[in-house]
């Protein structure tokens, strides 16, 4: 079977890798841009997506790659405690928690890919397919038993089955992210996020010496370029917001103005599709779901994809039904998760102790109960696929 994945992110690559796997050989990956370069900020592979990397050989690489993550932590905008919570296998997972530059692993996936001798094809910009043959700006064309649209969040494939869905809907914040050369904080494993409900601050290392940093705020107005990542912008149009930030354990003023660079990006997600699949044409990642940035769950969300759509494509002997099979897996969870994140998800936390005492406050206990964080804590990880018993119980994705 002839299977082409228009895209070659993380979505894409993590598909062409499972589908590899799972004993398919006719694969071919392409991608709109000249050169694939590892570009972007950190982000955070939870369990369930490093378990679907550890089980198609990648244990190691990430180990070189990334920064087991110890612990998530929140604070209120003053920077006292919220709640912590143990992470990887420090809570009882039988996988870790990865803080990985983004751009470093789509270069570790593609390298694996191209090492298994799939072809991924550049300079390849989708321009129409049929039910058999896709057509590229260059004039070239493909042919196709199956085409899985991993082509992020302004996806064409998705865009010619929902032609007049417009641009990703804005919810009004704007996050700017960066990394910067500093020395860890508390236990130097540590993913903190601090703020109220609206302004936000996020920072965890990504390798000794390297601190990965979001910041988050309302703007007033219209957002540009949504669903662009690498729109540069200065540090002096973001101090002004986090200048008081300045925690015992954590100097954020200091962090933003030793940012290398600076990348501003509207937080945008994909309203949830009725429906992924159309004959032999099947979506996967931010094209099938794209969702906040909440709960570190976008990349991890794509892997898991990538991972289902092998498993059952190697499984049934017939595709229509391994797509539907596919399909049903993945659209009703991914669902239910971006319309959690936007409510916030676990970061809820933050909100609600900002509501309750805007001041401040000296016993955690007595705004915001233990028992209440704990509930929201595990409710979300059932929500996203990786609760401990859940995860670590689950059967494999390997055929």
């Amino acid at each position: 079977m002839r299977i082409l994945i228009v895209g070659g992110g993380i979505g894409g690559l993590a598909a062409a890798l499972s589908l590899h796997a799972a004993g398919f050989t006719e694969i071919t990956v392409t991608e709109s841009v000249e050169e694939i370069r590892p570009l972007g900020v950190g982000i955070n592979l939870l369990p369930h997506a490093v378990r679907e990397l550890t089980e198609l050989g990648l244990a190691e690489q990430l180990e070189e790659t990334g920064r087991a993550t110890a612990e998530l932590t929140y604070f209120d905008r003053h920077g006292s405690l919220i709640w912590s919570e143990p992470r990887g296998l420090a809570a009882g997972y039988h996988w870790p928690q990865f803080s990985i530059h983004r751009g470093e692993l789509q270069m570790l996936l593609l390298r694996e890919v191209e090492a298994r001798g799939v072809p991924v094809l550049t300079g390849r910009r989708l321009t129409r397919f049929d039910e058999a043959e896709a057509e590229f700006a260059d004039g070239s064309t493909l042919g196709f038993d199956l085409l899985v649209g991993a082509d992020g969040i302004r996806s064409t494939v998705r865009a010619w089955f929902y032609p007049d869905e417009g641009p990703p809907p804005w919810n009004g914040l704007v996050l700017w992210r960066g990394t910067t050369n500093a020395q860890p904080f508390l236990s130097g494993r540590s993913m903190i996020m601090a703020g109220d409900g609206e302004r936000k601050f996020v920072a965890y290392p990504i390798k000794d010496g390297l601190i990965n940093w979001i910041a988050e705020r309302p703007v007033v107005g219209e957002a540009a370029d949504r669903g662009d990542w690498n729109r540069r912008v200065p540090a002096q149009e973001i101090l002004p917001h986090f200048e008081q930030w300045r925690f015992d354990w954590l100097d954020v003023p200091g962090l933003i103005a030793g940012a290398e660079a600076i990348y501003e990006y509207p937080m945008v997600d994909r309203d949830p599709l009725p429906r992924w699949t159309y004959g032999r044409v099947t979506l996967l990642g931010d094209a099938a779901h794209a969702m906040y940035p909440i709960g570190s769950n976008g990349a991890s969300q794509a892997i898991l994809d990538a991972r289902a759509l092998a498993f059952h494509l190697a499984r049934s002997g017939d595709v229509d039904h391994a797509l539907l099979a596919y399909e049903q897996d993945r659209r009703e969870p991914t669902t239910a998760l971006c319309l959690a994140n936007r409510q916030m998800g676990p970061e809820i936390v933050m909100k609600l102790v900002h509501e309750r005492a805007p001041d401040g406050f000296t016993d955690i206990e007595q705004v915001l109960p233990r028992a209440e964080r704990e509930a929201i804590a595990a409710s979300y990880k059932r929500l996203a696929g990786f609760h401990p018993d859940l995860l670590n119980q689950r059967p494999s994705y390997t055929p």
